[in-house]
């Protein structure tokens, strides 16, 4: 329908350029902080830039129901003032009606935004960490799909994945004699660090002698030394930068071996919420919209829309980090935000006639 059309056009255009204002000024600010370690080891002008760039999606994907909020109340604010909202219903279309057509658009962007945290977030963020770490670092390379690389005297270290908390999966260890010949050959299937040990899951290795190569397992295995903690703060991959794929699979594993893993299912129970967010965002949005009609200028709009946009921001924020605190359910964390801004939506558009 082409009132559908028209109405999804101004949500969505709305939405887009506000967006990209808002993540514009961020990148601005990241940069401006970035340029404080320019000069750092080879760390330059074009390594910032491109760090900034690659964490622009990043922006995009935290600010989206923000900008979704403050796009749609300027977008259908602007229909209201020039008295199309009203038109329309002289027609004889409803609120309801129009609601539907507002979700429709809101459904597009909960789409969008869904693509930008599974998808791009993930690959950007590693790229653009394994371009910092590699200019300020000595020590670890980082090679993109190829993991992590680090030596430690006479051992090499390849792992996979490098998660917050000291925790490593997938990791190969090579040692190797003075002449750089191998020696022995590890695969660990994760490792943990805890009480200033590393303690190394089903460990398999091989070692090589004269005599040929002979295999030895072993289930768990401490070690006094694989890798400096210190450096992993650097390289690791922080939970809301994962897909919602990747962190339910490593919260299991997590669960499996008896750790910690609320901050992982919290972070999965978000990356849910987030696109839902957005659409929660055009329905608090509505009530203001169909009760100011032409009364309110763009400008009042604009600031009612950033009180709104930060008082989610604040809740939503202050329930994830109570219920880590606390031990509240994960998924009741992530929600209870979302559910209470629906409820106060849901009963301002009752009293809109």
């Amino acid at each position: 329908m082409i009132i559908d059309r028209y109405i999804g056009r101004n949500v969505i255009y709305g939405s887009l350029l506000t967006l990209f204002l808002l993540t514009s000024l961020i990148a601005f600010i990241h940069f401006v902080k970035e340029m404080q370690d320019v000069g750092k080891a080879s760390y330059g002008v074009l390594d910032a830039l491109a760090f900034v760039a690659l964490g622009y999606p990043k922006d995009l994907y935290e600010l989206f129901p923000t900008a979704v909020l403050l796009g749609s109340m300027l977008g259908l604010g602007s229909m209201a003032s020039n008295s199309e909202l009203t038109v329309i219903r002289t027609a004889g279309l409803s609120v309801a009606r129009i609601v539907r057509s507002v979700i429709q658009a809101g459904l597009i962007l909960a789409l969008l935004v869904a693509i930008i945290g599974e998808v791009v977030v993930p690959e950007t963020e590693r790229m653009a960490q394994e371009i910092r770490a590699s200019a300020l670092q000595q020590k670890i390379t980082l090679g993109g799909q190829q993991g992590l690389w680090a030596r430690d005297g006479d051992y090499f270290l390849h792992a996979d994945n490098v998660y917050p908390g000291f925790h490593l999966s997938g990791i190969k260890l090579y040692q190797v004699d003075d002449n750089g010949n191998i020696k022995a050959i590890s695969h660990v299937a994760s490792a943990h660090y805890r009480n200033k040990k590393w303690i190394l899951n089903q460990v398999s290795t091989s070692l090589v002698d004269d005599k040929g190569i002979r295999v030895e397992k072993i289930p768990r295995e401490t070690w006094d030394r694989l890798l400096n903690p210190d450096l992993l703060d650097v390289v690791s991959v922080k939970p809301q930068n994962m897909s919602a794929i990747e962190l339910y699979r490593y919260s299991h594993y997590l669960q499996q071996n008896d750790l910690d893993a609320s901050q992982y299912k919290l972070a999965f129970w978000i990356k849910i919420m987030t696109p839902l967010s957005s659409v929660v965002m055009l329905l608090i949005a509505l009530p203001f919209v169909f009760g100011s009609q032409r009364s309110t200028s763009a400008g009042h709009r604009l600031m009612m829309g950033l009180l709104l946009g930060i008082g989610f921001y604040v809740l939503n924020k202050t329930l994830n980090h109570m219920g880590q605190v606390y031990g509240f359910d994960p998924f009741m964390s992530a929600a209870i935000p979302v559910f209470v801004v629906a409820i106060f939506a849901l009963l301002g558009l009752r009293k809109i006639h």
